[in-house]
């Protein structure tokens, strides 16, 4: 076990970030000022390098889960959740959010955004994007997490959110983790029928983008909506 007590201060990590600046360190140093500390029989260094170790690359860190988190020695529940807080915040402060909340009036502006949410997604993840009535963004909301079909999306649920936000209108924006952004007959089906019902309570559907690997569908582009 590495004793960090007997590293000179200007060695440890916070010192370096300190004395040297944050991009001059090594991943390992930068998890270890997260982690804080390490646990019994392991340094926060040697619980570092065993994180690095678990997920090869550290690009895949931003999508890490707490089981996997959990499972290596010296990251306990409460570590997880800070890891995965750090890493969420950072997604945000470097996310462009110019684009989303400009005018929703171009399906590759949408696309570029939800790309970096949702490009490297396992499940399905259905979003609602809220646009007041000049077509400027309002609000956000992912309503719907697993396979995408008629028993979970649920228009309700989509239109409940914008009355909340008195939005007049809705784009819908999903992913799929096979990276084919072709439309399932369940994506023709939940888009026909919230047009329909989005008549009906007098906020119209946009559009309804699919994202796939590098590329997307566009149901307003193809002339469906």
């Amino acid at each position: 076990m590495i004793d960090f007590k007997n590293i000179p201060n200007d060695d440890k990590p916070r010192e370096r970030l300190r004395n040297i600046g944050a991009e001059n360190l090594s991943n390992e140093e930068l998890i270890s000022i997260i982690l804080k500390t390490g646990s019994k029989g392991y340094s926060v260094k040697e619980v570092s390098l065993k994180l690095l170790k678990e997920i090869g690359d550290i690009k895949k860190l931003k999508d890490i889960g707490f089981n996997t988190l959990t499972s290596i020695p010296g990251i306990g529940m409460v570590k997880a959740i800070e890891l995965k807080a750090s890493i969420e915040l950072g997604k945000r402060i470097y996310l462009d959010n110019n684009n989303i909340k400009s005018k929703m009036n171009n399906p590759k502006v949408i696309y570029d955004y939800f790309k970096e949410i949702l490009g490297d997604k396992k499940q399905e993840y259905f979003y609602a994007v809220y646009l007041d009535t000049k077509g400027n963004y309002i609000d956000k909301k992912c309503l719907f997490i697993g396979t995408i079909n008629n028993s979970i999306v649920h228009p309700r649920e989509i239109f409940k959110e914008a009355y909340l936000v008195s939005a007049n209108g809705i784009i819908c924006v999903h992913n799929h983790p096979s990276g084919d952004p072709t439309p399932s007959k369940e994506d023709i089906g939940i888009t026909n029928r919230l047009c329909e019902l989005g008549i009906i309570h007098g906020i119209k559907i946009i559009d309804h983008i699919i994202v796939g690997n590098n590329n997307y569908y566009s149901f307003h582009e193809n002339g469906i909506i």
